[in-house]
């Protein structure tokens, strides 16, 4: 799996939709680097300044955007998720 992009979640200590993707990406076998924006005030402002959102999760697969948890399900459902994952293009 080492060719697979990298998962950043930037989230916050009380937020469901947080808990929810991670659950759902630990289901798929998927590691990710968790940014607690509620203790890092200098991640807040750059994950507002790369996505234009503030609210979380915010979910990058690599140097992809694909926004929150809603999102991440949409391309799950629309069949574009997996590929992402696997590296390719969504």
């Amino acid at each position: 799996m080492s060719d697979t992009p990298a998962i950043t979640l930037y989230t916050t200590a009380i937020c469901p939709y947080c808990v929810a993707a991670k659950n759902f990406l630990r289901s798929k076998g998927r590691d990710w680097t968790e940014v607690r924006i509620d203790l890092d005030a200098d991640a807040r402002m750059k994950m507002v300044a790369d996505t234009g959102r503030t609210s979380v999760p915010q979910i990058f697969i690599g140097a992809t955007h694909v926004g929150g948890y809603d999102d991440m399900m949409a391309l799950q459902r629309a069949g574009k998720l997996q590929p992402l994952l696997d590296g390719g293009a969504a």
